[in-house]
């Protein structure tokens, strides 16, 4: 017997023993009536604290001594009056009615406390799928709950892929089980219905098997052992069924997820192979002919030639190899941006020091001098890679020098606006389209306006440069916009976060700017 089992029958007993002394106190000062009230209300809450069947007997044999030490003629099983006879015969039928409410209360309130249970489990369960991803440790997880719920030993088994419903690849099982029942578990994973005692099919097995559903795909089985003798078998299977069809839904989305990453990926990897194709049948074509075509004038025609015409083909063939350059480092660039989980060689960079490189650069272009730089002194430590960072300047500047006019400037602005450097390049060239604002940032797309006071042609630009400086921003967790300026010309702002790292800047400032 158990301690709390002792402990009920212990107050039974006492309330059983206080109202049999109270009935013996007041037996001269009651009525017959009166004192058969005190042994509904010690029946009454003996039941409390008893079982129902033991309650009962209990209340029964109460009675009696009821009738053998009340009921004249007393110590006699018989009775003189029937008033008395249907007084004790009340009495016994309200205590079993009191009893059986009881009893009744008792299983209710067990099966309240059962539903309770089940739903926190399956709570609990749901919220283990929801924040795990790997179908191991969802494993695992199904076969604890369902051994908490059964009390019997568990075995699960998963099949790595929706595409594989051979036992061969159920390459995880967890839980010790007989060749009998491993067989038990590919067959219900390849039927995808349940199996043993209550399901319909294979009735005479000892155990259940209970399959893991997705939708219109069964992703492993679990086996209950012993589950066709439990004594609450037919009452558990719906919540362990429940508990299963979670667990083959968080895998069937789980693997949806894995297989659609691999898509992108391989979406990704295929549009960097189409991006390095274009570029090459694009633009790279044009530069070359203009080298190839330089190169042999002056190999055939050279003696022919004076000093000035072979220093403008020399010049040519610089010019077009530095474009040529220019733009295999924006595509190779664009490439690397475009290629999943690409990882930048970040430092602690100043933007002083970024801008002072990028424009030592820009001075030695012949046009270099229309560029005028603004940095706002004491800007905190900027969280990137220098390499990107400088590109990303160099390009806006570049576009700006080469589509506005060569009488005017390109400013390069850099400021704090909270937790961001915003660098701001500006021009005063013919600007472009509403429509053509965010187009421009595609891949080999240029704006509609062509400068006609510049000596930019239409096939000056690759479209490559202005995707490049989004992608080297966004890698950044920055942004990269353009605006129209008020008073003509176009203005690109691009927004970094100076701890794009999620990192803490350092303390240290950098000293004042120069104009």
């Amino acid at each position: 017997m158990s301690p709390q089992h002792l402990k009920s029958t212990g107050f039974a007993s006492t309330i059983w023993a206080i109202a049999w002394a109270a009935m013996t106190l007041l037996e001269h000062k009651l009525d017959l009536a009166n004192l058969a009230m005190l042994l509904v209300l010690a029946s009454a809450l003996s039941s409390l604290w008893l079982a129902g069947w033991t309650s009962m007997l209990v209340s029964a044999g109460a009675v009696l001594a009821f009738n053998w030490f009340f009921v004249p003629p007393k110590f006699t099983f018989t009775v003189d009056i029937y008033q008395n006879a249907l007084l004790l015969l009340a009495l016994l039928l309200v205590n079993w009615i009191i009893a059986g409410l009881v009893i009744r209360q008792r299983h209710l309130t067990q099966a309240a406390r059962t539903l309770a249970d089940q739903e926190a489990r399956l709570r609990q369960w749901g919220d283990t799928l929801r924040d795990a991803s790997d179908p191991a440790a969802h494993a695992a997880a199904l076969r604890m709950a369902l051994e908490e719920a059964t009390g019997t030993p568990v075995a699960v088994s998963v099949l790595r892929s929706l595409d594989e419903q051979t036992d061969k690849t159920a390459a995880l099982q967890l839980g010790e089980t007989t060749h009998e029942q491993r067989s038990g578990l590919s067959l219900c994973v390849r039927e995808g219905h349940a199996m043993g005692p209550g399901s319909g099919r294979y009735e005479q097995l000892p155990d259940v098997y209970l399959p893991l559903r997705g939708r219109r795909v069964t992703l492993g089985a679990a086996l209950i052992t012993g589950l066709g003798g439990h004594a609450n078998g037919p009452q558990l299977r719906p919540h362990l069924q429940a508990l299963c069809d979670q667990m083959g839904g968080a895998l069937q989305r789980s693997l949806i997820t894995a297989q659609e990453q691999q898509a992108r990926e391989q979406a990704q990897l295929q549009a960097v192979r189409n991006t390095l194709l274009a570029a090459i049948s694009h633009d790279y074509r044009t530069p070359l002919a203009t080298i190839m075509g330089a190169a042999s004038s002056l190999l055939e025609q050279g003696e022919r030639m004076d000093a000035d015409q072979r220093r403008r083909l020399a010049a040519g063939i610089v010019e077009e190899s530095e474009r040529l350059a220019r733009l295999t480092d924006n595509t190779l660039q664009l490439a690397r941006l475009d290629a999943p989980a690409v990882i930048l060689r970040c430092d602690w960079e100043s933007t002083e020091e970024l801008v002072g490189a990028v424009l030592q650069r820009i001075r030695r272009r012949p046009d270099g001098s229309r560029v005028q730089v603004w940095v706002e002194p004491n800007l905190p430590l900027l969280w990137c890679d220098a390499l990107l960072v400088s590109q990303l300047l160099d390009n806006l500047l570049d576009n700006g020098l080469k589509y506005s006019p060569a009488d005017t400037l390109v400013e390069l602005h850099a400021k704090c606006d909270s937790e961001f450097l915003v660098l701001t390049v500006s021009d005063r060239g013919p600007g472009i389209a509403t429509s053509w604002q965010e187009k421009v940032f595609e891949v080999f797309q240029r704006g509609e306006n062509t400068p006609p006071h510049s000596d930019a042609g239409p096939d000056r630009g690759a479209g490559v440069g202005l995707a490049v400086c989004r992608a080297i921003a966004r890698a950044h967790h920055g942004e990269l916009q353009l605006r129209a300026r008020g008073e003509g010309g176009s203005l690109f702002e691009c927004r970094l976060p100076f701890a794009g790292g999620g990192l803490t800047p350092p303390t240290a400032q950098v000293p004042e700017a120069q104009q």
